[in-house]
């Protein structure tokens, strides 16, 4: 259930994209920028290696840690003024390029989209989004019942099958029953 890498939620084709970081602004006189990284690899980011920014290629000239921010620089953008275009922006590779995980680990672009059944044989609907915690993933599931948040626990994933495009759960205590507010809906005439 680990989340060791990200991405956009985006179609699996081949010539789909990473996203492996955010500028989030410039960053000094000589056009580095300040990043927010998005996945565990930190070896991304280190110089010779080459990332997409708006779908140019860029080689790492240098990186630094700084305040727990990551801060790049990027050959050919030398100005703050350069740096500023970017700002908002994601860092990608190539999906071919991802790292291999560990069994049991997924990238996000590899759950989103997966059909959600239970282990009783219901369908819920597919993961449309991947919300990170701090303490495990929630997946947000859309289907027939409206919204669900699944958490990736042990307890509740039983199954991924990414040939198949499925997520086997099973349910908790109280994590398929209605809210309140549907509830109140149900009962209105």
């Amino acid at each position: 259930m680990g989340k060791r890498g990200t991405g956009k939620p985006k179609d699996s084709s081949d010539d789909e994209f990473i996203a492996v970081g955010r500028v989030l602004a410039p960053w000094g006189v000589r056009g580095m920028l300040k990043i927010e990284v998005l996945t565990d690899f930190a070896e991304r980011f280190a110089p010779g290696q080459r990332l997409l920014l708006e779908g140019r290629p860029f080689v790492v000239e240098s990186s630094q840690t700084h305040r727990g921010l990551l801060q790049i620089k990027l050959q050919g953008i030398d100005s703050p003024e350069s740096a500023a275009e970017f700002a908002d922006c994601y860092l990608e590779v190539p999906q071919r390029e991802a790292f291999p995980l560990p069994p049991g680990q997924y990238y996000r672009f590899q759950i989103i989209g997966l059909q959600v059944w239970t282990t009783s044989g219901d369908c819920l609907g597919r993961v449309a989004d991947v919300l990170p915690t701090g303490s495990n993933d929630v997946y947000v599931v859309h289907g027939e019942r409206g919204e669900t948040l699944i958490p990736a626990i042990e307890d509740v994933i039983k199954e991924v099958d990414l040939e198949k495009g499925r997520l086997t759960i099973e349910p908790i205590a109280g994590l398929l029953e209605p809210s309140p507010d549907e509830e109140l809906q149900a009962e209105e005439p």
